[in-house]
């Protein structure tokens, strides 16, 4: 029984071991978006620059920007960007040094209709594998109406 005993303890003791390098290994990255965001004559501008708070360096990211209404069937977007449904564009980051800011990512849409109002969701959908411990800086929600007015977030 004794024996029993031991190797029971032995088997946790080498499961909770083989988990904690695992986890060790994770990569961390605090992505984060600032900018604005604009709408006039059913056109919306969204301005945004990626940061990483680090520690580490994050080769490139995805950002999602969603809006509340459909876009309308053509668009022109910027290369580093791809629609992605409906209401939805995708856009690169490009390189994101840990402590340092990404390039600019502008991007303009047309509104399906004459809407007086959009609320553009931005976060993050993928970023390589590494871990964000703050979602909460890379989740932006902001309500334009159509004033030409920029909202910044």
């Amino acid at each position: 029984m004794r024996k029993l005993c031991v190797w029971g303890v032995g088997g946790v003791l080498l499961a909770v071991g083989a988990v904690s390098p695992a986890v060790a290994l994770a990569p961390e990255a605090d992505l984060a978006y600032h900018g604005s965001v604009s709408m006039a004559g059913g056109q919306v501008a969204v301005r945004l620059v990626p940061q990483n708070h680090g520690p580490s360096d994050v080769p490139d990211a995805t950002v999602r920007l969603r809006w509340s209404v459909p876009l309308a069937d053509r668009q022109r977007l910027p290369l580093r960007c791809a629609r992605s449904g409906v209401r939805t564009v995708l856009c690169r980051t490009g390189e994101l040094p840990a402590d340092w800011r990404g390039e600019r990512i502008d991007v303009r849409v047309r509104l399906d209709g004459a809407p007086s109002e959009v609320t553009v969701e931005i976060d993050t959908v993928w970023s390589g594998g590494f871990v964000d411990g703050n979602r909460e800086n890379d989740r932006r929600r902001v309500l334009a109406l159509d004033t030409g007015d920029a909202y910044a977030f």
